[in-house]
């Protein structure tokens, strides 16, 4: 297969005198994004050789805990849908979603 074209996407990280980020912006050309700031990020490659996932997490010192668990809750609905459209695993993809719903019910997320 040919490549017919190439493409980056940059991450900034400041960090402070402990190596912690302070401030994270992120740059994508392509998608129109330039310097966006960001609180978190969470980034999996997977390493086919070795059958495992890399990853690398990240937050900014500052990120209020209820942003992380609303970071989270949306990670893991948008999971859930990344799931289902590699899978077609629909008896999966439903136990994920009851478990998002879970997740938000116990962590109040879910605004009346």
């Amino acid at each position: 297969m040919a490549i017919h074209k190439k493409t980056q996407i940059q991450i900034n990280i400041d960090l402070d005198e402990n190596n912690i980020p302070e401030q994270m912006k992120w740059t994508a050309p392509d998608g129109g994004v330039s310097d966006m700031d960001a609180k978190a990020l969470l980034l999996s490659f997977w390493d086919s050789k070795n059958q495992e996932t890399l990853k690398m997490d990240l937050w900014v010192k500052d990120m209020p805990v209820d942003q992380m668990q609303l970071f989270f809750h949306q990670t893991l609905m948008s999971l859930t849908d990344t799931f289902y459209r590699a899978t077609k695993d629909e008896k999966m993809t439903a136990t994920m979603k009851d478990f998002c719903d879970y997740f938000a019910e116990k962590l109040e997320l879910k605004k009346p």
